[in-house]
């Protein structure tokens, strides 16, 4: 049974099944004073993502590239917004490159703030990133999670510029996140466009079609079962081989209310929908994000 509920309620009155598992404190702090001695950043803390306690266990990180601070203001999302963008660490490549090799990574995301004041949105920043950590770790395998690369003069061009630059550094998957439904965009993810996004994981197959290719809804934000479907359905018509569905969980009664909890035997349902229509790697379930078990098939 679907559960709705009132945003009033919202953030104190939890299904059962959004609890998520508590990491070792031992293994957490190791993670956290790895980042912070070096003054880098997690979208797992930024984001406050509900399963960086378990992440954080494993010795796994997703790391947030080019500071903490998006020159967009999506409404969901926790990352700080609305304040001007750090200036590029020069030394942030090597620094998280050392954090890989301290954590012993086998498979690492790279993800970024929005940086709509760089020309090319930051796409040669993951590139570096990318070296560095091959540098010392060249058996680690990377995988991107990017903006949209799509604002300024000649956006078209530029975004094409930007995957371009990412795919040529061969990544083992890029993802791009939908986030939600075509209707929902607006207000959910500000700044951003459907068709923009779905372009950029086109334009990864155009260039090369060997790159897995990946997408993540958020669900609770008031779509329904056909819209998800249709949206899986655009996604698959560009080819994208992987999916995540996870619950979207309000971080502050600033943020957009929770519509539904959808529960988990929903969340199943949709993940062999996602299957049905092809999708090669499907998790779906409340408490999956973009980066969980990433590396694991």
């Amino acid at each position: 049974m679907t559960q709705t509920i009132s945003s009033e309620s919202s953030l104190i009155n939890l299904p059962s099944w959004l609890r998520s598992p508590i990491g070792k404190a031992s293994e957490i702090s190791k993670v956290q004073k790895i980042v912070k001695q070096r003054q880098i950043h997690t979208i797992c803390e930024e984001g406050r993502c509900p399963n960086r306690g378990e992440c954080y266990s494993q010795g796994t990180a997703t790391f947030l590239l080019m500071g903490p601070t998006c020159t967009r203001s999506c409404a969901f999302c926790q990352v700080d917004k609305g304040h001007s963008p750090m200036a590029l660490d020069e030394d942030e490549p090597k620094k998280i490159a050392e954090a890989v090799n301290l954590l012993q990574l086998k498979y690492v995301v790279l993800t970024s703030v929005a940086r709509d004041d760089l020309t090319d949105g930051g796409a040669s920043w993951f590139v570096k990133v990318m070296n560095a950590i091959r540098l010392i770790n060249p058996q680690t395998q990377i995988e991107v999670l990017t903006p949209d690369f799509g604002t300024g003069k000649d956006a078209l061009n530029q975004q094409r510029e930007s995957v371009k630059t990412i795919v040529e550094a061969k990544p083992a998957c890029y993802n791009h996140n939908l986030e939600t439904v075509a209707r929902l965009q607006n207000s959910v993810r500000r700044g951003a466009k459907y068709d923009r996004s779905l372009r950029v994981l086109a334009i990864v197959k155009e260039l090369n079609s060997t790159i897995s290719t990946k997408s993540g809804l958020m669900l609770g934000l008031g779509e329904t079962k056909a819209e998800i479907i249709n949206t899986l359905e655009d996604l698959r018509n560009i080819n994208c081989d992987r999916l995540t569905l996870g619950q979207y969980m309000r971080p502050s009664l600033a943020h957009l209310p929770v519509e539904k909890y959808w529960t988990p035997a929903e969340f199943d349902e949709l993940g062999k929908i996602a299957y049905s229509l092809g999708f090669s790697h499907v998790r779906s379930s409340p408490l999956v994000r973009s980066s969980y078990h990433a590396g694991i098939e």
